[in-house]
């Protein structure tokens, strides 16, 4: 309300090591509904708008990226609402914030080229990015010994 630029992300440690940005929009909201101590503050359609185009704004990208609108960057994710967990369905907003997890995603469009069709990455070899992640994990820890 005082007009600052407010986004939501994750970059791993912070957010449990997930990097799942839809736990974090349940974990956002819910905190500041505690702490308001009001269950009507931080609504879903606002925490949506904060992952999406209040991001985009905080990182000075609003005008390319942050909402679907002629010109800028097709980023779109699918999620798959067919689960239990997200049924029934009365609110697409609250379903995505209160009970989405990343094993929900199915399809990832960035700027326009899929990159995630049901479920598998088109983009890169998985297995060999976490065999790589695993690799440098023994490095880093080595490190801080």
């Amino acid at each position: 309300s005082a007009g600052v630029a407010v986004g939501l992300g994750t970059d791993g440690p912070m957010s449990g090591n997930t990097l799942d940005i839809l736990g974090q929009l349940g974990f956002a909201a819910k905190l500041h509904k505690l702490i308001a101590g009001d269950r009507t503050a931080m609504p879903a359609r606002d925490m949506v708008a904060m992952a999406t185009i209040g991001g985009a704004r905080a990182l000075g990208l609003a005008d390319r990226i942050g909402s679907l609108e002629p010109g800028k960057r097709a980023d779109i994710v699918l999620v798959d609402a067919t689960g239990a967990h997200m049924t029934p369905l009365h609110d697409p907003y609250a379903a995505l914030v209160y009970a989405a997890h990343a094993g929900d995603v199915r399809t990832v469009v960035v700027d326009g080229r899929i990159v995630v069709e049901d479920r598998r990455l088109l983009t890169a070899d998985a297995d060999a990015i976490k065999a790589a992640a695993t690799d440098r994990q023994g490095a880093v820890l080595a490190a801080l010994r």
